[in-house]
């Protein structure tokens, strides 16, 4: 009688080892979670944000290579980051901005151009930053959602960044090929900035999400950072929305 011998598992190694991550909205949400996901996987991060403080702190936390700090829909701003950058880098993650919400007879111009900014002229900014320094195969990846997909008294606006994103980035994968560009649109995600729109409605939403959603939870920063750090290193993702990956089922019931 033989005994089997049986092989230890083999150590899996960190998925974006030696690569460079910059994650432009890095000082907390998504962000900080995507960049604390990537140097799991081995990266160098590089963060920028607008509050210095809070973005000295996440750097610090994370073991940072580098970060800046400014606001992202500046484009002098934004194009001298980039020009700074050391070369190449390997992957870009946008979470900067945040969705406006509201009627259009009660938002001045300011408010709705800001909206207008903070996504779809920040993507192509960043597009047009990014191509000369992400080498090819990596990946351009950005944040938007999915909660102007129906009709609402005040979702005129958001409505409006929520269908032109998915168009937007398709083209760009086209554009800037060999360099992946993605879009992951999440729908309600458990973090600071959601907290802040929702104030004292949140324990509410929190509670009607673990009540309703087929995963009986609230989808946090982490799931999305797991989504990230795949669409970065799975190399034949280009082009592509990733809603329903990472909304816990929400599209699949109403609310």
């Amino acid at each position: 009688m033989t005994t089997a011998t049986v092989a230890p598992p083999t150590e899996r190694e960190p998925e974006l080892l030696r690569q460079t991550v910059v994650v432009i909205g890095g000082s907390a949400g998504i962000g900080r979670e995507v960049a604390r996901r990537a140097r799991a996987e081995g990266a160098d991060v590089i963060l920028t944000g607008r509050d210095p403080e809070r973005l000295q702190h996440a750097a610090s936390e994370l073991g940072a290579l580098s970060s800046a700090a400014f606001d992202a829909t500046d484009p002098a701003s934004l194009e001298r980051f980039f020009q700074e950058l050391p070369k190449p880098i390997d992957h870009v993650m946008v979470t900067a901005g945040q969705p406006q919400y509201g009627r259009l007879a009660d938002m001045d111009y300011a408010q709705t151009r800001q909206a207008l900014d903070e996504h779809l002229m920040l993507t192509l900014e960043v597009a047009r930053n990014a191509a000369g320094k992400v080498r090819p195969g990596g990946a351009l990846l950005f944040m938007g959602g999915t909660g102007g997909r129906r009709p609402g008294l005040d979702l005129t606006v958001a409505s409006t960044v929520t269908v032109a994103m998915p168009a937007l980035i398709a083209n760009l994968a086209l554009e800037l090929a060999p360099i992946r560009v993605n879009l992951i649109a999440a729908g309600f995600v458990d973090t600071p900035l959601s907290a802040s729109i929702l104030s004292d409605q949140l324990d509410k939403r929190r509670s009607q999400l673990r009540a309703t959603l087929p995963i009986r939870r609230v989808v946090g920063p982490a799931d999305v950072a797991a989504l990230a750090a795949h669409v970065m290193t799975n190399t034949a993702l280009t082009g592509a929305t990733y809603d329903v990956d990472v909304d816990g089922g929400q599209q699949l019931v109403s609310g």
